[in-house]
């Protein structure tokens, strides 16, 4: 990689309640300690709820987070049509020159959601635990093509009967040379692993 013309975009994806919105509002203060100005823009159907969720946590003034009501399913916005999300992208470009990265959270979705790559740089998929350790092996675009595969809430894996150490196995088999990795919102567990990833593939740290 060389470098962007634009503010670097990263899109995070995956299906609803396996923690998107939690990784981001892990990683943002991890970017932030290292230097970084960061902005986020939320997708949502029909309401801001992720967006003022992260505005509640005060990690970031609310002018930094945008939230776009998609009205529509949450892949058709980041992935057929973004024409909403990149006048956001516009709009904190606009207002805040300094930024290094613009984080794109995309509305729950199924396994086969991706990112348009006129919208977003690399995108992260996030699966977790709790969904099922057979995700791996049903291999929907998301795991398989995803620059990253993050799984999370690794500690519920006892209490749900997963075998994680399985469903790490099928992640790596399914998606060959693209990275795997493990985090636990709660206690930051792999927060700076995918912090440090982020950096080097996008931020070029």
């Amino acid at each position: 990689m060389t470098g962007y013309a634009e503010v670097p975009r990263l899109g995070i994806g995956g299906p609803v309640g396996s923690g998107k919105t939690a990784l981001i509002e892990h990683v943002v203060p991890y970017l932030q300690r290292q230097g970084k100005q960061v902005a986020v823009i939320t997708n949502d159907i029909l309401t801001q709820e992720d967006a003022q969720r992260l505005r509640n946590r005060g990690f970031l003034s609310p002018d930094r987070i945008v939230g776009v009501e998609t009205g529509a399913c949450p892949h058709t916005v980041i992935r057929e049509d973004p024409t909403m999300n990149l006048e956001a992208v516009r709009q904190l470009e606009e207002q805040f020159p300094a930024l290094d990265l613009i984080i794109l959270e995309s509305g729950g979705d199924n396994l086969a959601s991706t990112y348009s790559p006129e919208l977003a740089d690399a995108f992260v998929f996030v699966i977790d635990v709790a969904g099922g350790d057979d995700i791996p092996r049903k291999r929907g675009l998301g795991v398989t093509r995803s620059d990253l595969l993050v799984i999370n809430k690794v500690d519920l894996a006892p209490y749900v009967g997963a075998n994680l150490e399985a469903m790490t196995q099928d992640a790596h088999h399914a998606r060959g040379p693209r990275p795997v990795l493990l985090t636990n919102c709660k206690t930051g567990l792999g927060i700076q692993d995918v912090g440090e990833w982020i950096e080097r593939e996008l931020l070029f740290v």
